[in-house]
């Protein structure tokens, strides 16, 4: 029986050549994360009238 896609891909994805790939896509993700989070922080700052917090959190 043929493989999925998803099965193939997973098999390419978990070959020990490509796991640094895999890494680096985690850690880009993550870092995502972590701005939108700040950006979404940002904005409520901003909404609420604290611009000068705002500029406290991006210097710390």
């Amino acid at each position: 029986m043929e493989n999925s896609g998803l099965e193939n891909f997973l098999l390419i994805a978990f070959k020990p050549d490509n796991m640094p790939i895999a890494a680096m896509l985690v850690i880009v993700f993550f870092l995502f994360w972590v701005a939108i989070v700040q950006m979404i922080k940002h904005d409520r700052h901003i909404k609420a009238g604290k611009k000068e917090k705002v500029w406290d959190e991006m210097i710390k």
